[in-house]
């Protein structure tokens, strides 16, 4: 069974982790404590917490196949005559687009703009992360 930390939880969720310990305590989200008393989330329940987050309807959002919607905040706009790239900070993840300047122009894109990046690919490559070694102890 996976847990996570409070920490882990948030880093996971891109929030803070004051943000996880109200949902917590306002029961929005499930914890439990481990041995050393560390509130502790149970993978199975972060996930179906994710979920149901990300199956409430956005204010405004258009009907779309596409599934991946990512808001962020603009951080750079570079044109030039026919093509622009625009970078997104969507919590801790950078999204970088290449798009025609007028679509950038029509959507009035710069520095310091809410966006949405909507990601449709039939290619996604799920990886998961080296093992960290247990806390208190180093790498061999």
């Amino acid at each position: 069974m996976t847990v996570f930390r409070i920490g882990e939880a948030a880093e996971l969720l891109g929030v803070s982790t004051d943000t996880v310990r109200r949902w917590v305590d306002a029961g929005r989200l499930a914890a439990t404590r481990d041995g050393h008393g560390h509130r502790v989330v149970d993978g199975a329940d972060l996930a179906a917490f994710v979920r149901a987050a990300a199956a409430a309807p956005e204010e405004h959002a258009e009907l779309s196949s596409a599934r991946n919607r990512l808001r962020g905040i603009v951080t750079a706009v570079v044109k030039d005559a026919v093509m622009a790239q625009v970078d997104i900070q969507a919590g801790p993840f950078r999204i970088v687009s290449l798009m025609s300047r007028e679509a950038v122009d029509d959507l009035g894109l710069q520095v310091g703009s809410v966006a949405v990046a909507v990601i449709k690919s039939t290619t996604v490559v799920v990886e998961r992360p080296a093992p960290c070694p247990p806390r208190g102890r180093t790498a061999p």
